[in-house]
C-alpha cells in the first residue's frame, strides 16, 4: 500500500507540474484528488463488505460501486487534462464533479455493464458481491432476471447521455459532452461480451494494438 501511495503521489506531481507550466498555477488538480479519495473510500466499503460476506442491497451496492467502477474519477481527471484548451475552467470542473445526469448515467453503464460480464469469474476468484448477486439476494430472482432488470438500466443510461446532447439549455461545451461519451464508448467495447478489462486474452488486445500499436 505504501508503493502504491507514493506512486500516486507521484502521479499527482507530474499533473501539478503540467498545468503549473501551462497556466502557472495547478490547484485544479485539487478536483481530481477528491474524485480519487472518494475512490479510495469506495474500495474500502467494498472490502469491509467482503470481508465480513455482507451482500447489500441493490441501491444500497449502486450508492458505492458507481464511485468504485472509477468513471467519476476518470471523467474529471480527463477533462482536467485537455490541455490548456481554454475552457477548461473551474465552472466546468465544478460540474462534472457533482455528478450532473451524463456522467452518472455514464457510471451506470460502466459500472452495470461490467457486473454482467465479470461478475461469475470475479466470485470465482473472491470479490465483493456484485450487482448481480445483490440483486438476486435481495429479490430471490436468477442471474438471468438480474441481468434483464440491469440492461434495461443500461438502455435508460445511453437515452439519458441522449438528452443531455439535445438538451438547448445546457451550458456545457460540446467539447466536455463527448469527453464523458467518448469514456462510456470505451467502457462498452471493453465490456460488451467479455470482461476485455480484466482478462487480457480477449479481443481487447486486439483492439488496442490495432489503435496504438499498428494504427492504419
Amino acid at each position: 500500500m505504501r508503493h502504491y501511495y507514493k506512486t500516486l503521489l507521484s502521479v499527482y506531481s507530474e499533473m501539478e507540474e503540467k498545468l503549473t507550466k501551462e497556466e502557472g498555477k495547478s490547484e485544479k488538480v485539487n478536483y481530481s484528488k477528491t474524485q480519487m479519495t472518494k475512490l479510495a473510500k469506495a474500495y474500502l466499503q467494498e472490502a469491509k463488505w467482503f470481508h465480513n460476506g455482507r451482500v447489500p442491497k441493490v441501491e444500497e451496492y449502486l450508492k458505492v460501486a458507481l464511485v468504485s467502477g472509477a468513471y467519476m474519477m476518470l471523467a474529471t481527471t480527463s477533462i482536467l487534462l485537455m490541455g490548456n484548451h481554454e475552457s477548461v475552467s473551474t465552472k466546468i470542473l465544478d460540474w462534472v464533479t457533482n455528478e450532473p445526469l451524463i456522467v452518472r448515467a455514464a457510471s451506470i453503464i460502466c459500472r452495470l455493464t461490467d457486473d454482467m460480464v465479470g461478475h461469475e469469474f470475479e466470485q470465482e476468484r473472491g470479490h465483493v458481491a456484485s450487482a448481480v448477486e445483490c440483486y438476486v439476494n435481495e429479490y430471490g430472482g436468477s442471474k438471468q432476471e438480474a441481468y434483464v432488470e440491469f440492461k434495461k438500466r443500461v438502455t435508460n443510461a445511453w437515452k439519458d447521455i441522449n438528452k443531455e446532447f439535445l438538451d438547448p439549455t445546457t451550458s456545457v461545451p460540446t467539447v466536455f459532452l463527448e469527453r464523458v461519451l467518448n469514456l462510456a464508448k470505451v467502457i462498452n467495447l471493453l465490456y460488451k461480451h467479455e470482461d476485455g478489462y480484466t482478462n487480457s486474452t480477449t479481443k481487447a488486445k486486439e483492439f488496442i494494438t490495432m489503435v496504438l500499436v499498428d494504427p492504419i
